[in-house]
């Protein structure tokens, strides 16, 4: 099938990652970004097209100039906290502009799409592996966006034909194993890399949001996957929409939950550092644990993270963070 692969969002930290990964396994890409939040240079491979998905002029004009095959869409707010203090901001450009996504698409007979979903569409959830069984009841904005893109791209699927991949992820973590690309955010919201600004001595300490919760050392408990792994999850969701595969939704994690000290602790052992630490209350939107279960993509598409242990996802990003 001919054509070339559009990357919305591919100047930022998961785009820019799974862009690379595509080009290096034989596919041509489009890189369609408005450089809000990513970087022209991280959006080193394939072609460039600056364009926001607020104007639907920037999206037709790109669509055509390229011939475009399938769509992977990574243009979203995913701050919980902002999307609580802001809402508006979220569901103007998570949902209205990914509308206009869609509605180009259709207008230029483009139907395959991978979509950037996340765990936090499930809301609270009791503490075990979350399966894509579990209903989805978010408890945030940002949960909620994602939630009601899942729900339009299905009634999209089924009038228009649209075929897609819903890919669930857990805590993005880590960098680019070759150092090329990584996590530039301004402001830092993450926490492994606000964990190595405390290390390195750009900030005087990192915040625990809460030591209350209902789990063993009273701090969040979530599942970090490595950006390699993700990139490599989404070129298999490609292949599987460009072989005729139907819509679906899979969970992306590794199935095990690191608490937030148990990242501070990680940090030290692969930095050799001691990482300063102040408790302070809890995030709003905030669940006490999400660790998802990634064995239906395992099953059905064949996936398995090659970076699964916590402090090789660390030391990546601690590599990116000392280049950068």
């Amino acid at each position: 099938m001919e054509g070339k692969i559009l990357v919305i969002g591919g100047a930022g930290y998961i785009g820019s990652q799974v862009n690379k990964h595509l080009n290096r396994h034989g596919f041509e890409t489009v890189v369609f970004d408005n450089l809000s939040t990513g970087f022209r240079r991280l959006a080193c491979y394939g072609e460039f097209f600056e364009g926001d998905l607020k104007n639907i002029e920037d999206i037709e004009k790109c669509l055509r100039k390229y011939k475009i095959k399938a769509v992977l869409d990574f243009a979203a707010f995913a701050s919980v906290g902002e999307s609580v203090a802001n809402p508006a901001k979220y569901y103007r450009n998570n949902v209205v502009n990914t509308i206009n996504l869609l509605d180009s698409l259709r207008a230029f007979n483009i139907n395959k799409l991978i979509f950037s979903s996340t765990c936090a569409t499930y809301g609270e959830v009791p503490p075990r592996l979350l399966t894509e069984q579990q209903p989805q009841n978010p408890v945030n904005p940002y949960g909620r966006t994602k939630w009601i893109m899942e729900m339009a791209m299905r009634d999209y699927s089924a009038a228009y034909g649209l075929n897609f991949v819903a890919l669930r992820y857990f805590n993005a973590a880590g960098a680019d194993p070759e150092g090329e690309v990584g996590e530039l955010h301004n402001p830092e919201t993450h926490l492994i890399p606000l964990v190595l600004d405390a290390a390195s001595g750009r900030r005087e300490y990192i915040s625990v949001f809460g030591n209350d919760y209902k789990t063993p050392d009273g701090t969040c408990i979530r599942d970090y996957i490595h950006t390699e792994d993700l990139a490599q999850a989404h070129r298999l969701a490609l292949e599987y929409l460009i072989s005729g595969g139907k819509s679906a939704a899979f969970n992306l994690g590794n199935g095990n939950g690191y608490s937030v000290l148990d990242i501070i602790k990680a940090a030290e052992c692969v930095t050799g550092r001691k990482i300063p630490m102040k408790i302070a209350g809890r995030r709003a939107g905030d669940p006490d644990f999400l660790v998802g279960s990634s064995e239906l993509i395992k099953k059905q598409l064949g996936w398995m993270p090659q970076y699964a242990e916590l402090e090789k996802i660390i030391s990546h990003a601690w590599a990116w963070h000392q280049k950068n």
